[in-house]
């Protein structure tokens, strides 16, 4: 998965597991008989995302993201001299 900020503005609803995984003896894969893990749903709002946990009983931490500072800077800093060379 990349880092990219495209549709930041999302919120998202993730299940937790409840059950733990077991590798399976063969291939060694990795399996779940829980199907909630790979449940993601996204909510324009984040009014909306806490409305539908709550009437549906689903018991939720609600989780922001930390704002990324970036430096602005332009291409041509990558051939600057680098001091200390």
């Amino acid at each position: 998965m990349q880092s990219g900020t495209f549709r930041g503005d999302l919120w998202y609803v993730e299940f937790e597991p409840s059950r733990s995984q077991y590798v399976e003896g063969l291939m060694g894969w990795t399996g779940s008989e829980e199907t909630l893990q790979q449940v993601r749903m996204c909510f324009e709002r984040k009014e909306d995302a806490i409305a539908y946990v709550e009437a549906h009983g689903i018991p939720y931490i609600l989780l922001q993201d930390a704002t990324a500072s970036r430096v602005p800077k332009s291409y041509a800093t990558n051939f600057l001299r680098k001091r200390g060379l």
